[in-house]
C-alpha cells in the first residue's frame, strides 16, 4: 500500500540518471497472466532503458499471482533504486522516463480515493471505517450503555411521579444522546490519527442528525454524504455504499471550488487560472490548491538553474539568468512542486468550466 512516506520519499527523489515510472491496470476484469505481461512489454517498448525494463519485467513476475488491480513500479538503475506499489484501485497503463518520478497520476489517485473515514451509528454505539485507496486499513468500534425498551403501558404519568413509561423514554433519550456524543468523541480521535479527508455517516436519518449536530463545525466541513446502514453490514458493503456516495458528492464539491478559483481570479484576488499564470504562483509558493482538468498534459520551458517554468521560451530566467530546456510536461511539474510544499492537488473529471482553462489555483495570497 501506497502511504504518505512513500509518496513523500517519491516527490524528494531526483537523479541524473534516467528514472522509469510505469502504471499497468492489474484488473482482472481486464485479463491476467500472459495478457498483462503482453501489455506490460509493449508499454516497455516506448522506452529504451533496458536494465529499468528488466528490474520492472523481474518484479512484476514475481508479483503475478498478486491480487489487487492497479500497479505502479519505478526503477533508477544508475542509482540503485526500484519501489513498488500494488493497487486496490484500477489505473490506465501508460510509462513515462525522466529525472525523476512520474507522480501526476497518483495525485490523481489520492484525489479520487485517498482517506475516507465511515462511521456507523446507533442509539448505542458506532463502527469505524477507515478507507485509503480502496484498501480497508482500519476499524474501530464503540459499544455505549444499553438502551431499555418499555412496554405497555405507563405505569404513572402524573406530575411528580416515579417510574412508568415516560420517564423510562426521558432515560432512554439522555442515554441516547450521551452514547452520540461518545461516538463523536471517539469519532473525531479516530479521524484525525488516520489524517481523514472526507467523512460519510451511515444510519437512520434520527441517528445520523443527532451525530451531525455535536460535530465540531471545522469537521463538519469534512462530511460529504450520509446514508442509510444497518450497523451490522459487512466492510465490503460499507466501502461500495461509501465511494458511491463519495464519489458523487466529489464532483458536487469539485464543482464549486472550480467556480471558486474562477471568480477569485476574475476579481485578481486569491486566484488564477490557465497555464502561464498558475505556473508563475507555483514558482513563488504561492498555490494553496492547485486544481487540473484530468488527462491534461502540456510542454513548457524550465530554467536549468532555479527550475522556474513558462510556456514561452526566453534567452535567459529572470530569476536567475540560466537559460531554459524544454520538457514534454509542465502539469506534471507542477502537481510535484505543489505537493512537495504541503499545497493541495484537485485532479478534476467532467467540469465544462475547468476543460476551457485547463489548469489553474487557489493562493495562499
Amino acid at each position: 500500500m501506497l502511504t504518505d512516506r512513500d509518496l513523500q520519499e517519491l516527490l524528494n527523489f531526483t537523479s541524473q540518471a534516467p528514472m522509469l515510472s510505469v502504471y499497468l491496470n492489474t484488473d482482472p476484469a481486464h485479463g491476467g497472466g500472459e495478457a498483462l505481461k503482453l501489455q506490460l512489454n509493449k508499454l516497455l517498448d516506448q522506452v529504451n532503458l533496458p536494465d529499468d525494463r528488466g528490474a520492472v519485467v523481474k518484479y512484476f513476475e514475481q508479483l503475478r499471482d498478486a491480487k489487487g488491480k492497479g500497479l505502479a513500479m519505478f526503477s533508477c538503475a544508475g542509482e540503485g533504486y526500484f519501489r513498488a506499489y500494488p493497487l486496490a484501485v484500477p489505473m490506465r497503463s501508460r510509462v513515462f522516463s525522466g529525472d525523476h518520478p512520474y507522480v501526476k497520476p497518483l495525485a490523481d489517485m489520492l484525489d479520487a480515493f485517498g482517506n475516507y473515514g465511515v462511521v456507523l451509528v446507533d442509539k448505542q454505539g458506532a463502527r469505524l471505517f477507515h478507507f485509503h485507496l480502496g484498501e480497508l486499513i482500519e476499524q474501530e468500534g464503540l459499544l455505549g450503555e444499553e438502551i431499555r425498551h418499555t412496554k405497555g403501558k405507563a405505569s404513572s404519568s402524573s406530575p411528580g411521579g416515579r417510574g412508568g413509561f415516560s420517564s423510562q423514554a426521558r432515560n432512554n433519550d439522555e442515554l441516547s444522546s450521551r452514547n452520540i456524543r461518545e461516538a463523536v468523541e471517539f469519532s473525531l480521535k479516530f479521524f484525525e490519527e488516520k489524517h481523514t479527508r472526507r467523512i460519510l455517516i451511515g444510519g437512520t436519518d434520527d441517528n445520523v442528525a443527532q451525530f451531525r449536530q455535536y460535530l465540531p463545525k471545522s469537521w463538519q466541513s469534512l462530511v460529504v454524504g450520509t446514508f442509510p446502514m444497518s450497523m451490522t453490514a459487512q466492510h465490503t458493503e460499507v466501502q461500495a455504499r461509501a465511494l458511491e456516495i463519495g464519489q458523487h458528492a466529489e464532483q458536487q464539491r469539485e464543482t464549486r471550488l472550480v467556480e471558486t478559483m474562477i471568480t477569485a481570479a476574475a476579481k485578481g484576488h486569491e486566484g488564477v487560472v490557465r497555464l502561464e499564470d498558475t505556473l508563475a504562483a507555483v514558482h513563488s509558493g504561492r498555490v494553496k490548491t492547485l486544481i487540473v482538468q484530468e488527462g491534461l498534459r502540456s510542454p513548457a520551458y524550465q530554467c536549468t538553474g532555479c527550475g522556474h517554468l513558462l510556456v514561452l521560451s526566453v534567452e535567459e530566467c529572470p530569476f536567475c539568468g540560466k537559460s531554459f530546456e524544454k520538457i514534454d510536461d509542465a502539469v506534471e511539474l507542477a502537481v510535484r512542486k505543489v505537493m512537495q510544499t504541503g499545497g493541495e492537488v484537485e485532479i478534476v473529471r467532467d467540469n465544462e468550466d475547468l476543460k476551457e482553462i485547463g489548469i489553474g489555483a487557489l493562493l495562499r495570497y
